[in-house]
């Protein structure tokens, strides 16, 4: 059972996780306040001919002729009760906005993610580690995949899968054919650099005297790498797998635009664009949100994967 140190353990990683919930919610604002251009004119939309009375009542509506430290602690405190605000450009709250769009970014991001692992995991655990041109075959493969940008693999996949031979559609929204090349585009990079990570704790769990002992026993080369060896590579992976997570959904933005997917790419692009301080903090606080989460639930699944963390309490 979680002891008293566990919990003490938790609770400064949830104190830590505030503090980073509070630095992105600071950056972002600093951020968009030295973007040029006026909210009001992005508010009032495509009228030609506004007064300067009518742009000073709806400055003061939305407070944005109150001093930028009072908008900054106005701000904190809408985001410590949950409120997101209304987007200046839409004209309605934030949650709603973000809740339509989320779904397909999910996806993605879920796809990617499971693509990753499991490359990953394959890699780790199928490369024999007695055979040199197995794993200089499959090291160099892992160098590639992390040193290509996402983008550009996407518009390789595009080109060659969609445009050239007709295996998965370019847009074909709703189906999982649609999904197949924009995971592929997110995981790959993803998948090289966990690959690695898995491949160099497989090979010093493989000389411990635990394996050994199976070998012993009479266990074949798999069953030692998978059944004996792979747990004790979980740790540094499930840290590094936490850590993606965050960088997913930036992924997944990126990539969403090169293949025209809907999501949560189109709906930060067009709030940068305008000026949207609501929208583009909503969707900040989003990822920042789910990049703390994750990171906390992995610092919990220590103590289930390794009790050693347990005792050593480090």
């Amino acid at each position: 059972m979680p002891t008293r140190r566990d919990a003490g353990r938790l609770a400064r990683r949830a104190a830590i996780a505030v503090v980073q919930l509070w630095g992105a919610a600071t950056l972002c604002f600093a951020m968009l306040h030295l973007i040029p251009g006026d909210p009001v004119d992005i508010i009032m939309g495509n009228q030609a001919l506004v007064s300067p009375e009518l742009k000073a009542q709806v400055r003061a509506e939305y407070g944005l002729d109150d001093p930028v430290a009072v908008q900054y602690l106005r701000l904190l405190g809408d985001l410590a009760r949950g409120d997101l605000g209304t987007s200046y450009q839409l004209q309605r709250p934030v949650w709603g906005a973000l809740a339509e769009q989320v779904l397909p970014t999910v996806q993605l991001a879920g796809a990617a993610l499971l693509l990753a692992v499991l490359l990953a995991v394959g890699a780790a655990v199928l490369v024999p580690e007695r055979s040199r041109v197995a794993r200089a075959l499959f090291s160099g493969l892992e160098m590639v995949a992390v040193s290509l940008p996402q983008y550009w693999l996407g518009i390789l996949l595009i080109t060659f899968l969609s445009l050239r031979w007709h295996l998965f559609p370019v847009i074909e929204a709703g189906t999982w054919r649609s999904l197949v090349l924009p995971a592929v585009a997110v995981a790959l990079p993803i998948a090289g650099t966990l690959a690695q990570v898995l491949r160099e704790e497989m090979d010093t769990a493989l000389a411990q005297p635990f394996v050994t002992a199976a070998r012993a026993r009479g266990a074949g080369a798999l069953a030692v790498r998978a059944g004996h060896a792979l747990r004790h590579c979980l740790v540094p992976a499930t840290t590094l797998t936490g850590w993606f997570v965050g960088s997913l959904l930036g992924g997944s933005v990126l990539i969403e635009q090169v293949f025209g997917r809907p999501g949560l790419g189109q709906v930060a692009l067009t709030a940068v664009t305008n000026k949207d301080l609501p929208m583009v903090t909503g969707v900040v606080m989003l990822a920042a949100a789910v990049f703390v989460v994750v990171n906390l639930l992995v610092e919990a699944s220590y103590l289930v994967i390794d009790p050693r963390v347990r005792r050593d309490g480090t």
